[in-house]
């Protein structure tokens, strides 16, 4: 079951992004603002170009104190080599993504590079914790089904 499940099925459409052309200092406050982490950093027509996160935002700091923040745009700052997924990537694969990286978010980008969503650990989790409850209650039934086996081993056949 969960090898049919994709990202277009829990993915999250309504985000917040950022431009390339935004004040850095506005795209922090944006961040804390909203509590997240990062946000998909678009162009015209949606047009995926990166992610700006709160690590970006070390390198802000780092060169505000060091180079006296030679540029203040969000397009300088950016990931443009984060990880991305298609709508039709399955939830077991997302999964392990995250579990063999560091990101917290994967844009969800279609084939002509527009962001269409994103999907975040989180996600991963609400999207499974309803199909991994079955699996306990079959452990359950099996082990019933072996205790009733157990008890009629040790009734007197009569």
């Amino acid at each position: 079951m969960m090898a049919t499940i994709t990202a277009r099925d829990f993915m999250v459409t309504r985000l917040t992004t950022l431009t390339p052309d935004m004040d850095v200092h506005d795209a922090i406050k944006l961040l804390l603002r909203h509590r997240i982490s990062g946000a998909p950093v678009v162009g015209p027509r949606d047009q995926y170009l990166g992610v700006f996160s709160e690590r970006c935002s070390m390198q802000v700091i780092l060169d505000a104190a060091y180079e006296q923040l030679p540029s203040s745009q969000v397009g300088m700052f950016m990931d443009t080599k984060a990880m991305t997924i298609a709508p039709d990537t399955q939830l077991l694969s997302i999964a392990q993504a995250f579990l063999l990286t560091n990101y917290r978010r994967l844009p969800v980008i279609d084939e002509d590079g527009v962001l269409l969503g994103q999907v975040s650990r989180r996600d991963v989790l609400n999207a499974t914790v309803d199909i991994l409850k079955p699996a306990k209650s079959v452990r359950e039934s099996s082990f019933l089904y072996i205790s009733a086996l157990k008890t009629r081993e040790e009734a007197p056949v009569g």
